[in-house]
């Protein structure tokens, strides 16, 4: 098991992760496939769902060096929608975390790393009193690379004052576990999002746990 020892940061993704994730879109994928005769419906429709993430944050990136984000926004929203992530006016977090995230602070520092805009990640935040446990939080406009490129979170170690090796990245998907271990950070993958056992083993991740609220017991 990989030794947290020197671990002095958690940084924490939203979707997935802390934010409960909707799967009304991997759901009516799966009913078409379904219609379409194809096996294995409900896991294909996942994967093509999650197969899509990386280029829609390389399309995100896109409209933002093109100044075009603000613009935008709606297509923005909408490629959330349809990756399952739930809308601002229907956040919902995940059972446990609050209490996790109580327990963690103080004896860590905190961060949030998210494709999610800041405006929705604030009021995330806010809407669950979780802000002051937070002391950086990244959303999509706070670089110019969205994950699985290691920027994000080069850029939470870098405002936190810490080499990225002193941070654990945590996240439901291989697209954080990429990311993190690119950044030169621990990667914490859970499974109460979008991301499955095998994939998140392969890309890396240097722990596994069914929820974010075991990492305190998990850790030690």
């Amino acid at each position: 098991m990989t030794d947290f020892a020197n671990v002095e940061a958690f940084l924490f993704d939203l979707d997935g992760t802390l934010l409960d994730s909707d799967n009304e879109a991997v759901e009516k994928l799966a009913r078409r496939l379904k219609r379409l005769g194809i096996r294995n419906a409900q896991r294909r429709a996942r994967r093509l769902v999650m197969a899509a993430e990386t280029p829609m944050n390389a399309l995100l990136t896109g409209l933002d060096l093109l100044g075009l984000d603000k613009s935008l926004m709606g297509l923005a929203n909408q490629l959330n929608r349809w990756q399952g992530h739930r809308t601002s006016d229907s956040f919902q977090m995940v059972p446990g975390i609050d209490l996790a995230l109580h327990t963690l602070h103080g004896r860590y520092r905190l961060g949030v790393v998210t494709t999610r805009g800041q405006r929705d990640a604030k009021q995330f935040l806010a809407q669950f009193e979780l802000r002051p446990l937070f002391e950086v939080v990244i959303t999509r406009e706070s670089t110019l690379r969205l994950k699985p490129h290691p920027t994000p979170v080069l850029r939470a170690a870098r405002e936190l004052g810490l080499r990225p090796g002193r941070c654990a990245m945590v996240g439901d998907t291989t697209v954080d576990v990429r990311s993190a271990r690119r950044a030169g950070a621990l990667a914490v993958a859970v499974l109460c999002g979008f991301g499955e056992q095998d994939e998140l083993e392969r890309a890396g991740a240097n722990l596994i746990l069914p929820s974010p609220a075991e990492i305190p017991s998990a850790i030690g």
